[in-house]
This record gives C-alpha cells, sequence and structure tokens, in this order.
C-alpha cells in the first residue's frame, strides 16, 4: 500500500502552508467546490498518476481531507488501509484533544469524542472490482464537524459535537498535517509488518469487530447537507 512513490516521515513547507511529508502533494480546495471525498476520487479515476493526492477540503463547519492512495494487494486485503485511515484520523484527534477525554471508532467508521458523533471516515474504490482483484486505487477520506453554529443550539443535535463546543485550539491545517503524519506511520507499518500490525494498532480506538467494518459513511454521513450529522 502506498501514498506516493516514496515513504518519509519527514514533513516540508509546500506552497499550501500545509507542513506535509513528502509523500504528500496537496489540493487545498474553495468553499464551493464540493467534497474532499468527491474530488479525490474523480483524481483517482481519471489520472493514473494520482496516487499520494491529499486533498484538503474549504467549506465552513467542517474539517475534511481525502488522500488517493495506491494499493498492492487484492481488494479483500487491501481494503484493510480503512482501518490505517481510521487510526491515523482518532490520533490527530486524540493528540490536539482537551485531556482525559476518550476517542472512539465504530464499525461504520464513525468518530466518537466523549461519546458522541464528530465526524468519521469513508473509503471508496473502482466500481466493480472484483475481491480477488488489486484495484487501481482506493481513496480514504475523513470529515470532523468544526462547528455546529448552523444547527443553533446545541441541545437540538445532542448526539453530535464539534471541535468548537469541545475546546479545541488547534486550527483546521494542524489536524490535516497531524492526520497525514500518523496516516504515513500507519502506511510503513502495513509496508514493514503487513496489513495484521496496521489490525493491532487499531485496536485500541477501535469499538467493534474489525471484520464488520463498513466505511460507506452511512453511519455518521448526511448525504443531504455534504457533511456528518449533526
Amino acid at each position: 500500500m502506498r501514498a506516493g512513490n516514496a515513504i518519509s516521515l519527514m514533513t516540508f513547507a509546500d506552497p499550501s502552508g500545509l507542513m506535509l511529508p513528502p509523500a504528500f502533494r496537496p489540493l487545498r480546495l474553495t468553499a464551493t467546490a464540493g467534497t474532499a471525498h468527491d474530488r479525490a476520487r474523480a483524481l483517482a479515476e481519471g489520472d493514473d498518476e494520482a496516487a499520494g493526492t491529499l486533498v484538503v477540503g474549504g467549506r465552513p463547519g467542517t474539517v475534511e481531507v481525502a488522500v488517493v492512495l495506491a494499493p498492492e494487494e487484492p481488494l479483500s486485503v487491501a481494503r484493510l488501509v480503512g482501518l490505517v485511515g481510521l487510526t491515523a484520523l482518532a490520533e490527530a484527534v486524540g493528540s490536539h484533544a482537551p485531556p482525559d477525554k476518550p476517542v472512539t471508532l465504530d464499525a461504520a467508521g464513525t468518530l466518537h469524542f466523549d461519546r458522541a458523533r464528530l465526524g468519521g471516515g469513508r473509503l471508496a474504490w473502482p466500481e466493480g472490482c472484483a475481491e480477488d482483484a488489486v484495484p487501481g486505487w482506493l481513496v480514504f477520506s475523513a470529515m470532523l464537524i468544526a462547528s455546529k453554529r448552523e444547527a443553533g443550539d446545541p441541545g437540538h443535535t445532542p448526539e453530535s459535537t464539534s471541535l468548537e463546543e469541545e475546546g479545541f485550539e488547534t486550527g483546521a491545517d494542524a489536524l490535516v498535517e497531524s492526520f497525514a503524519r500518523h496516516l504515513l506511520r500507519g502506511l510503513a507499518l502495513w509496508a514493514e509488518d503487513g496489513p495484521a500490525a496496521a489490525l493491532a494498532r487499531a485496536r485500541t480506538t477501535l469499538d467493534a469487530d474489525p471484520a464488520t467494518l463498513h466505511l460507506d459513511g452511512t453511519g455518521w454521513f448526511d448525504p443531504s447537507r455534504g457533511g456528518p450529522r449533526l
């Protein structure tokens, strides 16, 4: 499983203003450009060299990121990289979170912060790819609720929370940078020790049987608003 042509844990600044490992090429979207997930899928479907592209969403109220990956294993194995992405998301949130509040993941890829829904992750691959075939690409994407001001009184949406509500002092870019670093560490672990190592790493935050994981967004994503359910 590769993010790009090489794996390096060093970070460099790029014109987007993000400090990312060189395996990633950032693409920052405008506020009206749609979701990072959809843009990354379109890039993956239309460009054989898209692996390593890290798309950063620009819509207000959410933190969103998507990355195009180049799998080297059959789909039945390669889809486990969703756990690597989810774990990286949980680690990024946990590393910037106020102390003593748990970060957990469920089988639908929902990320819960202190038992409230904060966001989640999705995984996409080419339509019609057989389980025993190597997909031409994978896209892992993640979203977090940055603010719920549009929803009005928080008491009207008690099952969800936001970075703002929980007192996160970190901006969106810092969370994206942290996610990229944790993701690359997970991919390096996969490359060195195989998918089993990635599964073992995920168990610290995954509150479900990995075999039941389904990262299509149905547990947390609201298509009508193009973001996490409030």
